[in-house]
């Protein structure tokens, strides 16, 4: 899917955020700047977050609970993160019980991971970006197959 500006990106996270339900994990693979933290303000915004929308990269994770959103979500940012044993120590597996996660970073996640998470990569194309996907079963019917 080709994202020709912010916008595009942010729609496209809204789009995700339309459909996305408890125990989802999405992960969100990009450079620096690719617009990750655009296309997550889509999914918050779409579960209703009014607020702005920080990127976690120095806290690493950010919650949003209803009443804010009507999800709850955890905003994971892993670039920060150096040996993936240090991920034991946020709880990660906690945030699908009852609500989703989006990881940006998924790369620092080594062996860890979760095998029906949607993983989404924003890389550079032309003017704009160019959004890919591998989606498993669980989001067959809710995200395009491609």
């Amino acid at each position: 899917m080709y994202l020709e500006d912010p916008a595009a990106t942010e729609a496209a996270g809204r789009a995700l955020g339309a459909v996305l339900r408890a125990g989802d994990v999405v992960t969100l693979a990009g450079d620096l700047g690719a617009g990750k933290t655009s296309f997550a303000r889509g999914v918050l915004a779409a579960l209703g977050l009014e607020g702005e929308v920080a990127s976690p990269t120095f806290p690493i994770v950010l919650t949003y609970d209803p009443p804010e959103v009507r999800l709850p979500l955890w905003h994971v940012d892993l670039y920060r993160i150096e040996d993936a044993d240090e991920l034991e120590e946020l709880g990660l597996d906690e945030a699908t019980d009852g609500g989703a996660l989006l990881i940006e970073w998924p790369d620092r996640l080594g062996s860890r991971g979760w095998p029906g998470a949607l993983a989404l990569s924003i890389e550079p194309e032309g003017t704009g970006r160019r959004l890919t996907w591998a989606a498993g079963a669980a989001w067959e019917g809710r995200w395009p197959s491609k």
